[in-house]
Parts: C-alpha cells; structure tokens; sequence
C-alpha cells in the first residue's frame, strides 16, 4: 500500500508555512497522506527518520529468510512501532515489503546471506542472541529478564529457528500459548517478543 495513496493523513498546511528545515515543502503545499503520528505531519522522510534515531532502542529483531517468510513485513511494521534499533534479514534478500505498510522507510533493515554473517555482526557489536521459539527446553519469555542489548531471533514460518541459530542463542524464549494451535506467526510472536522487552526496559 502506497501511503502518498492513501486516505490518512492531512490537507495542504495552512499559510504561512513553518520554517524549520525539517519541513517537505512539497507535503506543505499538496498534504501529507503518510502514515505517521501528528508530530512528524509534513516532515521530510530524512528528518523522521533522524529524529528516530535520536532514541532508538537497544535490542534488534532479526528473522531467518529461507523460503520467502510473507510476515517480514509484520516483523518490519512492528519493529517500526516499537523502535527498534534495526531489522536484520537473514537468508534471501527478497522479501514482502506490502507488509511493512511503508514503514521500512524509516527503520533500519539491513540483510545477512547467512546465520553465520548474522553472528559475526552480533559479535563484533557485543550483542547476545535470544531466540523467540517454542522449542524443547525453552524458557517463557513472559517470565525471562531479556537482556538491555541483545538481538531477538526468530525462525521462519513453519520449521522455526535453524540448527545454527539454535546453536548460537544464549537463550531460547517461548511464548506461553493455552489453545490448540502449535504455534503462532512469526509476525505475531515478533510483536510479542519486542513488547516483552518494551516492558522490562523502555521509560514509559
């Protein structure tokens, strides 16, 4: 979805027009129909995304790629909504940026060939890995104290975490489920998982 096609946002800004050098003169003069909150209205894209940075968090969500996963995307959204320091892809770089409702234009998503590409970066950042997975031996995330950095991994849909990932997390956190289903999206568990993180450490 196009969000410059979209039915949100607001109408040409009234004259005279703000100053600031953050403004778009172009959204000024034609509105802004971008799906952002009121207080980035008629920003340029450079300057949200500037002023993001300014108190990003401290983990990252990365996701496993190998057959074309559709709820990157999601994970994207939702690493937007809860501000992520960055998304990592890892596997195929192609991926379903439909999901993402544009808001890959203002977070940082960077892409990894392999597992092991993934883990060279973590470690040269200082970062440990949590895998998100209801796996065997797996601790409930909702009573896990998530590190203030780390990087928060999940599989792809279906076969979840690889061998490798498996391998290479501290920790691997379930999220606690009570129906019938044996799992849930990636998309959803993204959520939940950088939520977790947002209530042990984000100042609200």
């Amino acid at each position: 979805m196009d969000e410059e096609k979209s039915d949100v946002g607001v109408g040409p800004h009234p004259e005279p027009w703000p100053v600031d050098p953050r403004y778009d003169p172009e959204l000024l003069a034609n509105g802004d129909r971008r799906n952002v909150i009121d207080r980035f209205r008629y920003w340029r894209r450079e300057a949200i995304v500037e002023e993001l940075d300014r108190s990003r968090h401290g983990f990252h969500i990365a996701i496993e790629n190998w057959a074309h996963d559709l709820n990157i995307g999601t994970v994207v959204r939702n690493a937007n909504a809860f501000l992520a320091a960055g998304v990592h892809i890892v596997g195929r770089r192609k991926w379903n940026r439909r999901g993402a409702m544009v808001t890959d234009r203002y977070q940082h998503v960077s892409h990894h060939p392999t597992i092991e590409d993934l883990l060279s970066w973590a470690d040269d950042q200082g970062l440990p890995i949590i895998g998100i997975d209801n796996l065997p031996g797996s601790v409930a995330i909702e009573k896990t104290e998530l590190p203030e950095r780390c990087v928060l991994l999940l599989g792809q849909e279906g076969p979840g975490l690889s061998d490798q990932a498996r391998e290479a997390a501290i920790k691997v956190c379930s999220i606690s489920q009570y129906g019938s289903t044996r799992s849930i999206n990636a998309g959803v568990a993204s959520g939940i998982a950088m939520h977790t993180w947002i209530r042990q450490h984000a100042v609200i």
